[in-house]
């Protein structure tokens, strides 16, 4: 059909999973990547913090949790008071470190909420200051401020990386690139030679701050591999010229607090093992230690029988490097054990070859234990480099899982590669979309799984849609300011967006459904958080397609955003649109609102702010009528709608024919169009698009006329008791049991113990899954702590029934506020 438009073969996460019928890995599984997104606060650290009623005067906070540049805070004095919490942006609001008001001679003043709470306020502040830990000096003042440690290792930094073969030895290293803290480096003294660079995270245990070896005894010195193409003279230069420049490109010491510590192994000289060799990872070999250097570093070789053989795989290990294992480790797990080459025959038994080679086999106390509680699953997805062409980041498959290591089958790469053996905490894996957030190209399958027959039915403006790729490339190209090139690199978080059931929903928007979305959603990655936030809304719509049109780009409108790609299902078509999002904390409250207002409903339906009692629009007392009176005509006037017009409706309507054709329909019922109804016009054009729009608003003015009249009847039906109605309106099936619904605890959830969970859910529709809780031991504190998000990748379940569990969860939480948290 000349309407059809088939899916594009740009490589998109979302739709790889679904046609696939994969998902993907937990974020939680890839302890480096979250390590990576700390921003150098912690919880429980102190800081002076400008009071919000007097600017003149700062007391004393304490950080409760960290989101990007946002912080929440909570004044001493208030306890264990969570009303109190209030978010601040490092970069804009006025923090300091433990001190500085008495340095600065500033005034520190209890705040006028808890004065009474603290009747002498010396006495207060030793108390509490005493071992208190304060947040970093170095990143609430100067030119750190609010930086993500991370960022502070720009191209052009210098730092230390000890020898592969050699682990005595280290030589200095100077950063191309930094993405998203996986480092190229390349030895200093090559300059734009980039034979030898190697791709390393920057928590890899051989990398140090300069200065590293020098304190630790270690000799600096360059690698055998490259000593040859410089004279010692030169080299000796090279040192100079570094240790003179060391204050300019040094990086942060405590930005590496978080490597994993090297213990102290017990391996001796001549032990046999098996062992993967990091360089081909593909198969599992005997192999041998070499060579002990201390206590901490050893030498490993892959056997190798060949009298004729040029070259030996050997690198250097510790205790906790991946890839060693106890002989006889593959027969116990039932995996091929590769012989050595020219080793006879193919039947390889482990008591034969050490008699042969009159070795001992390294005991099982020497390897550290193996663990299989990380998350990971056959047939899920991630990313993951390539271990022959380290350039490469491609999408990998699980194929198989042993203990604490995963069979991985990469998929995209330029030639093709073996499975892949890795452990599970390799710091060359990551998350599906970590190539996306920062700005890094994944390697996309090589054929698209794509169903032919399957026809999409694409909602655009006339102009080509700019998908995400075609933005970020843009973005790069432009001059960022601080925050725009932190936020491409996906640092930057937004705080909490809350869907505050209680307000109007407008015409677009189904009061039910929106009643039953999560509380909330994040904190987060700006971009992933909001364009979750939308999936939900365009889900909860009468018409999720027509929601989806009045969210997506105008091409022609002035934008900064980030371009993410949407869908819609609506009657068994599917639709897509690219739909601007914002990437910086700051603008997300304003973007909430406007996105509210496009969608005519209450200003304050979803953002970072909780509507608890009354909304500030006193929106309950609108009507659509009413609302839309007070907002102005919908046809003559759109609040918010960016410059340009809107998508092709405007354009469609101007064609008169078109436009006697629609009133001819607009007051009568829809008359039943075929399923390619859609598919039969070409994208963009009037039949395509406007004439849909009408339709589209035919039927949403009439399901919310229902809803209204449904609204009504069961208004008759409440009883004033039912106190939890606004957070999840009944639905018909629902009406008897309304008065069940209202929630009264005999007891603190906060004092629940994982039996008294069980027993709730038991007496609920979710009793099915009290089994998960009672497996998982979740007490009443953690009940109180889950979320949408964390109870669906925690527990593997469905939307659905997330929703309907997190309903629970929530109601709970209402009744604690209610009856406890005073």
């Amino acid at each position: 059909d000349a309407g059809s438009s088939v899916e594009e073969m740009e490589f998109n996460w979302d739709e790889y999973l679904e046609d696939t019928g994969a998902t993907a890995a937990p974020h939680g599984s890839f302890k480096h990547v979250d390590t990576s997104l700390q921003n150098g606060f912690a919880p429980g650290m102190k800081l002076e913090v400008a009071v919000k009623s007097d600017q003149n005067t700062y007391w004393v906070a304490t950080i409760i949790t960290t989101c990007g540049q946002l912080l929440l805070l909570r004044y001493d004095g208030y306890g264990e008071d969570r009303k109190a919490d209030f978010w601040c942006d490092i970069l804009t609001a006025d923090l300091h470190p433990i001190g500085w008001c008495q340095q600065n001679k500033k005034i520190l003043k209890v705040p006028e909420g808890i004065k009474d709470k603290i009747p002498d306020q010396e006495e207060f502040l030793q108390r509490v200051l005493k071992g208190a830990c304060s947040a970093p000096a170095n990143l609430l003042e100067g030119l750190h401020r609010g930086k993500n440690p991370l960022d502070l290792i720009a191209p052009g930094s210098r730092l230390e990386l000890q020898n592969s073969r050699d682990s005595l030895e280290a030589w200095i290293v100077t950063v191309v690139e930094n993405v998203g803290g996986r480092l190229k480096l390349r030895y200093e003294g090559l300059e734009d030679l980039d034979k030898f660079d190697q791709w390393l995270f920057y928590l890899d245990p051989f990398l140090h701050q300069v200065g590293w070896a020098a304190q630790h005894g270690y000799s600096l010195q360059p690698p055998s591999a490259i000593r040859s193409l410089r004279s010692e003279a030169d080299w000796q230069e090279i040192l100079k010229k570094v240790k003179e420049e060391e204050e300019e490109s040094s990086v942060p010491t405590d930005l590496f607090k978080d490597k994993p510590v090297i213990g102290v192994h017990s391996f001796s000289e001549g032990m046999k093992l098996e062992a993967v060799d990091p360089m081909a990872p593909f198969v599992i070999s005997p192999a041998t230690v070499l060579k002990v250097y201390n206590d901490k570093y050893f030498l490993i070789e892959i056997d190798d029988l060949r009298a004729e053989r040029a070259s030996s795989q050997r690198y250097v290990c510790h205790l906790n490097s991946a890839g060693i294992f106890p002989v006889q480790w593959s027969l116990k797990n039932g995996l091929h054990l590769s012989p050595p080459p020219g080793y006879p025959g193919q039947d390889f038994d482990w008591a034969d070859y050490l008699k042969q080679c009159g070795a001992e086999a390294a005991p099982q106390s020497c390897f550290p234990v193996l663990s299989s509680d990380h998350g990971f699953k056959e047939n899920m997805k991630l990313e993951a480099v390539n271990p022959v062409d380290p350039e490469e980041v491609c999408i990998a498959t699980v194929t198989k899982l042993k203990d604490s290591y995963l069979w991985l089958q990469l998929e995209g790469s330029k030639k093709p590669v073996p499975e892949c053996i890795v452990s599970v905490e390799s710091m060359n894996i990551f998350p599906v979309g970590w190539c996306e957030t920062n700005g890094y190209q994944l390697r996309p399958p090589r054929k698209a799984i794509v169903n032919k027959q399957k026809k999409i039915a694409v909602v655009q403006p006339e102009k080509q849609i700019l998908s995400s790729r075609t933005v970020h490339d843009g973005l790069k190209n432009q001059e960022l300011n601080s925050s725009d090139s932190v936020v491409i690199n996906g640092k930057y978080c937004c705080p909490k967006i809350y869907f505050n059931h209680r307000c109007f929903s407008g015409p677009y928007l189904n009061k039910g459904r929106i009643a039953e979305l999560p509380q909330s959603v994040g904190p987060g990655n700006c971009v992933l958080v909001l364009k979750e936030v939308l999936t939900l809304l365009i889900n909860a719509a009468y018409k999720p397609s027509r929601v989806l049109r009045e969210l997506q780009l105008d091409e022609e409108a002035a934008w900064h955003g980030h371009g993410e790609t949407l869908k819609a299902k609506y009657k068994g078509k599917s639709y897509r649109a690219t739909v601007e999002v914002v990437r910086t904390a700051d603008r997300v409250a304003d973007f909430c609102r406007k996105t509210c207002i496009k969608l005519e409903c209450c200003p304050n339906l979803f953002g970072p702010q909780m509507v608890l009692d009354k909304c500030s629009e006193n929106c309950s007392v609108l009507t659509k009528t009413k609302y839309t009176h007070y907002y102005g005509k919908r046809k003559n006037k759109r609040i918010g709608r960016p410059p340009g017009g809107h998508s092709n409706l405007e354009v469609a309507m101007k064609k008169p024919n078109k436009r006697r054709k629609r009133r001819k329909h607009f007051f009568v019922h829809k008359k039943k169009r075929s399923s390619t109804s859609v598919d039969n016009t070409p994208a963009g054009s009037p039949q395509g698009s406007g004439a849909e729009e009408e339709d589209d608003q035919d039927e949403s003015e009439l399901s919310h006329s229902l809803a209204q009249d449904r609204d009504k009847r069961k208004r008759k039906l409440r009883t004033f008791s039912f106190s939890d109605d606004e957070n999840k309106p009944p639905s018909p099936k629902d009406i008897k049991m309304e008065v069940a619904e209202k929630l009264q605890l005999d007891s603190n959830p906060l004092e629940w113990s994982v039996a008294d969970v069980v027993r709730f859910l038991k007496s609920t529709d979710c009793a099915p899954l009290a089994r998960i809780f009672l497996d998982q031991e979740i007490d009443g504190q953690a009940l109180l702590l889950l979320t949408l998000p964390t109870v669906q990748e925690c527990m593997d379940l469905k939307l659905g029934p997330a929703i309907k569990l997190c309903h629970h969860i929530e109601r709970v939480k209402l009744a604690f506020y209610q009856q406890f948290a005073n």
